[in-house]
């Protein structure tokens, strides 16, 4: 099969984000060449201006250069810039989204000029990113006027920072070869590690990773929304409304028909304004400011002290009180109108007075969904979060007997915002981690981190007991026993305060991974993974050859997210490392490294000639060519010849499903 037909096969698990074109306009003796990336949605591309200890910043190539003079570089004049602080970089990042056109200048310099260049670029998205990719193009033309005079004889002759190396990429020959690992005389037993096996891969089955990064994150903020809606109605300004406004629809009128439907009218009217507010949201900020606010400091720090704030205000140390003449107007509008209107104002009158304990809860949730990235999320928390809020003006309208089974106010509602204070808290710290990792602070490392929340949750338990009291609880003597829900909630908050300690030596500590820093911030961890881990395909193909066992390839990158999170999710569990310490010989081959080449090796890629000049784009092509997959993480494994053993896996945080993709291989390895 040639290498065409084998990218046919292999279509499934390759991702082209990224659309390339290229168009010449000639004015004179001035060549201009427009270069437009069109990008998916939500993905971006890196600007020209990354730092070099970043992701793979966009960059243009050209080894070929026939009759003309570059005239300054490649610049942006399409597309808008977005520039944010990146937490896992610790640093500045641009990028591009949607679309952007590059143009370069050149002056023609002689009667026919060729043009030969490429495109290094990298595409990524809120989760993951692919492999630095390179598109090339060829160009050509003729003068229209009389040439202008060489700036520079050097650049108008063909040139290539090295020598390219021609490397054969039929299914047959021998892969390209390093000198220090692969002497002459192994060339030939050397030669199937890299033959294709795309169509094996597939037989066996297996995996690619989901590159939408938002497939459950709607659903994740409806159904957050829906839970604070819902811990907002047992807060002191919300519970004790419920009876006294369902009484006032059903006194308002003897049709008992009006007044449920005047109760309708008065939960849709709760939804439409929470609704409305999630969409001013959207409105104020703009699309692309919500995009940036999960990674950009300063928004970070801001949110930070906002939730602290929140707790604060919880704690009863001040309470969070809109104007009085805003609720006095809206009371006044209620009294003047007649029908659904005066209903809608009574709705609104409802949001202004239960501020003080909803207005936290509603920030927090609009925080978390704007951080999200989506414009939508801020709208759909919203929504989620008023159903809740208007589900028991409903309710107890059409069924008005179930008032007298509602629990009494009292004492327990002051608990609810204390303990909401604590959680409050302990979130803010989040936002407080990618400010401190942005700047490289230092000061919120995965110990303190970890050390504050458990102290949090050591006093909310503490406080669920009785063993501390604010100033505005009931009176101690009125206190006298524990009620088993709280009880409950409290062995909850202590056992997750205890289940946290382990983490200050170095447990994963799974459950609470999206939230602390990377284990890569703590300054002491135990037990370590002793396993040799090889970075160069053929150092560790041969030691697998010598040692007599199977490997696990781990196609990887710097700025691979995902692939930290598997590491920390998966080959963190004692079974998983086990496995991999005592039967595979690991290598681990960085997709975006920028080690030079010693020879740039030219290759043939869907029909394309292409360059490999670094590390990267070396195991970059590897994995396409081989594997047929561009994504990361991608885990396969093979024995010492290079035939696949299992099918691919990628991303997938399930140690029992990683247990079983490792075991199947050392069964049909020992086969």
């Amino acid at each position: 099969m040639t290498l065409l037909m084998t990218f046919l096969v292999m279509y499934a698990q390759m991702f082209e984000p990224i659309h390339w074109s290229v168009e010449q306009k000639q004015d004179g003796n001035r060549l201009t060449v427009r270069i437009r990336a069109r990008i998916d949605a939500g993905f971006h591309l890196y600007a020209t201006d990354v730092p070099d200890d970043g992701p793979q910043h966009t960059e243009f190539t050209f080894e070929t250069m026939e009759g003309l003079v570059a005239n300054g570089a490649a610049e942006a004049v399409v597309g808008e810039k977005i520039t944010v602080d990146d937490p896992i970089f610790g640093m500045k990042l641009s990028f591009y989204e949607k679309e952007v056109v590059f143009a370069q200048k050149f002056d023609i310099v002689a009667d026919a000029w060729k043009l030969g260049g490429s495109v290094l670029y990298m595409a990524c998205n809120d989760e993951t990113c692919l492999a630095p990719t390179r598109y090339e193009f060829d160009l050509s033309g003729t003068s229209t006027a009389k040439p202008a005079k060489e700036k520079a004889s050097a650049n108008t002759t063909k040139t290539a920072a090295t020598e390219p190396v021609s490397v054969d990429t039929s299914a047959n020959a021998p892969a390209p070869q390093i000198e220090e690992t692969v002497t002459a005389a192994d060339a030939g037993a050397w030669s199937g590690i890299y033959r294709p096996v795309i169509d094996e891969m597939n037989a066996l089955g297996g995996q690619t990773g989901d590159l939408s990064g938002t497939s459950h994150s709607i659903w994740y903020i409806l159904i957050a929304g829906f839970i604070a809606g819902l811990i907002a109605l047992v807060t002191p300004c919300v519970w004790p409304m419920i009876p006294m406004t369902v009484s006032f629809f059903l006194k308002r009128t003897k049709d008992r028909r009006r007044s449920i439907r005047d109760a309708y009218t008065y939960g849709l009217s709760i939804i439409v304004i929470y609704l409305l507010l999630g969409l001013a949201v959207t409105a104020i900020f703009g699309a692309s400011a919500l995009n940036s606010l999960a990674t950009n400091a300063v928004f970070n720090i801001i949110f930070f002290l906002l939730l602290v704030v929140f707790a604060l205000s919880f704690f009863g140390a001040f309470e969070l009180v809109l104007p009085s003449s805003w609720t006095t107007r809206l009371d006044a509008k209620a009294d003047a109108t007649t029908g659904l209107i005066s209903i809608f104002f009574m709705a609104f009158t409802l949001c202004l007075v239960s501020f003080s304990c909803t207005g936290p809860i509603i920030g927090t949730l609009l925080v978390e969904a704007a951080t999200s990235g989506s414009m939508l999320y801020p709208a759909v928390g919203m929504f989620g979060f008023a159903v809740a809020l208007s589900l028991p003006f409903t309710i107890f309208a059409l069924f008005p007997s179930l008032l007298r089974s509602m629990p009494k106010s009292g004492g327990w509602m002051n608990r609810v915002k204390v303990v909401l204070g604590f959680c409050e808290l302990a979130l803010s710290l989040k936002f407080l981690s990618v400010a401190d990792l942005a700047y490289g602070w230092g000061i919120l490392d995965r110990e303190v981190f970890l050390s504050l929340w458990i102290v949090i949750f050591l006093l909310m338990g503490l406080y669920l007991l009785g063993f501390i009291r604010l100033p505005h609880d009931d009176d101690p003597s009125a206190e006298e026993r524990v009620s088993v829900s709280r009880l409950m909630l409290a062995l909850v908050s202590l056992a997750f305060a205890i289940y946290m300690i382990p983490g200050l030596w170095g447990a994963p500590c799974k459950a609470i991974s999206a939230f602390t820093p990377p284990l890569s911030t703590q300054d002491f961890v135990l037990g370590e993974s002793s396993a040799t881990i090889y970075h160069n395909y053929e150092e560790g193909m041969a030691e697998a050859r010598r040692a007599n066992k199977p490997v696990l390839v781990d196609f990887s990158g710097f700025g691979c997210v995902n692939c930290r999170k598997m590491e920390a999710a998966v080959w963190s569990a004692p079974e998983v490392k086990q496995i991999i310490e005592n039967d595979y010989i690991l290598i681990e081959l960085m997709v975006d490294d920028k080690t030079p080449l010693a020879n740039i090796e030219t290759v043939t890629e869907n029909g394309r000639e292409m360059r490999l000049r670094t590390v990267g784009d070396k195991w970059s092509y590897l994995q396409r060519y081989k594997f047929g997959a561009n994504a990361q993480p991608f885990h396969v494994l093979l024995d010492a010849d290079g035939t696949p053993l299992n099918g691919s896996y990628s991303y997938n945080e399930d140690v029992a499903e990683y247990v079983k993709f490792l075991n199947q291989g050392l069964e049909r390895w020992k086969k």
